[in-house]
């Protein structure tokens, strides 16, 4: 019996969403939106999904290198590369493991990063799509550690954070991994519906006093850069 199969069309490609890979949401589409990439650039994106950013790279002439942890999604960037006509590296493994001793003039990614309460952490796919460790740094964290070693002479680093990770935080964790740290963009979207379920939990990680009183309708999503010296 056919099931079905969920398509996502964006920006002239046509995109396949796997059940076990969550469909682009308002953070990826914003991601999308304000990545810079030039033709001849080599690209990496850390966490890629089901390959948006990816393919949306490779068409504009970037060499692209695409890792994730989910093996469903190493084989959807593939399958929506080829569906593009671009291609994409797409490769198995946590954070740099992939790229190990390799550098980019683009490092990216829009990462797991909701904080996620003490027992709330779940193995599935689509849980590792939002969870980000307790404080929403767990990987974030390692992203912008391991940046200097994997970028090339100036080559930059660019992520996304919720406002309540804290803007301050971020330029400062950027600046102590030697780069010189920037808001790109930032852009007010829809309070998710996980952060509802976690509220108490993120009033707790919010260092930096950015989340409002009472039930939150909206949060800021803001795009962060680092440029290597």
């Amino acid at each position: 019996m056919d099931d079905g199969v969920l398509f996502y069309a964006w920006r002239d490609c046509l995109f396949r969403v796997p059940d076990i890979v969550q469909p682009p949401k308002a953070g990826s589409r914003f991601f999308c939106h304000h990545l810079s990439v030039r033709a001849g650039e080599r690209v990496l994106e850390i966490g890629a999904g089901l390959g948006l950013a990816a393919v949306l790279a490779a068409r504009a002439g970037a060499a692209v290198v695409a890792t994730d942890v989910v093996p469903a999604a190493v084989t959807a960037v593939r399958v929506n590369a080829a569906l593009n006509g671009v291609e994409v590296d797409a490769r198995l493994g946590d954070c740099y493991a992939p790229v190990a001793g390799e550098r980019f003039d683009l490092v990216c990614s829009n990462p797991p990063q909701m904080p996620t309460p003490p027992g709330a952490d779940r193995e599935d796919a689509q849980a590792a799509a939002d969870n980000g460790g307790s404080d929403g740094w767990a990987l974030l964290d390692r992203i912008i550690a391991g940046a200097p070693a994997h970028l090339a002479p100036r080559g930059r680093l660019v992520f996304t954070i919720f406002d309540f990770l804290g803007i301050k935080t971020a330029l400062a964790k950027v600046e102590a991994a030697g780069l010189v740290p920037s808001v790109l963009a930032r852009e007010t979207q829809s309070f998710p519906r996980i952060g509802h379920e976690r509220i108490a939990h993120l009033r707790a990680m919010d260092r930096e006093a950015a989340l409002p009183p009472g039930r939150p309708a909206t949060v800021e999503r803001l795009m962060i850069e680092g440029r290597a010296r």
